[in-house]
């Protein structure tokens, strides 16, 4: 391009004499214009622009004795999909009401955190985790294939029988590792229908903000079928071996109304527990190493046991 060598110095860069910028006069009225720009009339015509709310923020830190990066953490903060610190939580279910916000690339869920969680991201080392924990399920799953094989036309109790020690140190050794390397985040699973979602989210929503459940939580968004199946909310904690604080954020969804709830048929819907190391693993119902997915049952934990 013409003139291109005597826009750039030796670096590369544009220098600030380049006509890049504009001549003397270009730059003079350009200037003189931006003097007459007022970008509060944009923000207040767009606030609901994830930039908008950032900038409000900012504002409201600047204008205060404290930096809210400091004092509050939000890992969603910037995401479309989660609930900002700028915005209340009534403006959050509103802008993103879970019954009818569709699941897309930018939404696969709907988040909020506690942000005076003491959690980060970067405390634990999922990778080394998924590495250590795929050689403890292949292993199994050898000596698996060989208790099988030497025990061909033997019933199938039998084999199980010698299987079940087995999966007991495979877990063991999984939430070892998991322990380990910090990968100790965990959830409380709730199922409302349809119906029920929108109002369930909004109490998990107010507690998880107020400190009163756990570390953050997420709901699942209309994925188009219709509204015929439960959607999942999860309630997280920092650490699936603290039963403390496992057993305080059930006790305190059982006191808002969240956990004792009739299904079908009048049956009491229970809730379940599950470590998101298994949940990173694939270990669902019916996985191949026989492994139960969740750690706890409400039920149990309520009437005093572990599992």
């Amino acid at each position: 391009m013409a003139g291109a060598t005597h826009d750039a110095d030796q670096d590369g860069y544009l220098s600030s004499d380049s006509s890049f910028y504009g001549d003397t006069d270009d730059r003079a009225r350009l200037e003189e214009e931006t003097k007459n720009v007022d970008p509060s009339r944009y923000w207040s015509n767009h606030p609901h622009l994830l930039p908008v709310m950032a900038a409000a923020s900012r504002a409201k830190a600047q204008a205060s004795s404290f930096s809210p990066s400091k004092s509050l953490y939000n890992p969603y903060e910037g995401q479309i999909c989660g609930r900002q610190l700028s915005e209340s939580v009534e403006e959050f279910l509103k802008r993103l009401p879970p019954l009818t916000t569709h699941v897309s690339l930018k939404c696969p869920w709907i988040f909020i955190a506690n942000p005076h969680a003491r959690s980060r991201p970067t405390d634990y080392d999922q990778g080394s985790f998924m590495q250590a924990a795929e050689g403890l399920l292949q292993g199994f799953t050898k000596e698996k294939t060989d208790i099988e094989k030497s025990m061909v036309g033997k019933a199938k109790g039998t084999i199980t029988k010698k299987l079940t020690p087995l999966r007991k140190v495979l877990e063991e050794n999984l939430l070892a590792k998991a322990k380990e390397t910090k990968f100790t985040s965990g959830k409380w699973m709730l199922f409302p229908y349809p119906e029920e979602v929108n109002e369930q989210w909004a109490i998990v929503a107010e507690a998880t903000v107020n400190r009163e459940l756990g570390t953050a939580a997420k709901v699942a968004p209309d994925n188009g079928d219709g509204d015929r199946t439960p959607r999942l909310i999860c309630v997280y904690t920092k650490d699936f071996s603290d039963m403390e604080d496992v057993k305080r954020v059930l006790e305190r969804m059982v006191e808002l109304g969240l956990v004792k709830r009739r299904g079908a048929g009048g049956a009491e819907r229970g809730i379940h527990y599950k470590a998101d190391a298994f949940t990173e693993l694939g270990i669902v119902s019916g996985n191949e190493w026989g492994l139960k997915p969740s750690l706890y049952a409400s039920k149990e934990l309520l009437e005093g046991g572990k599992k």
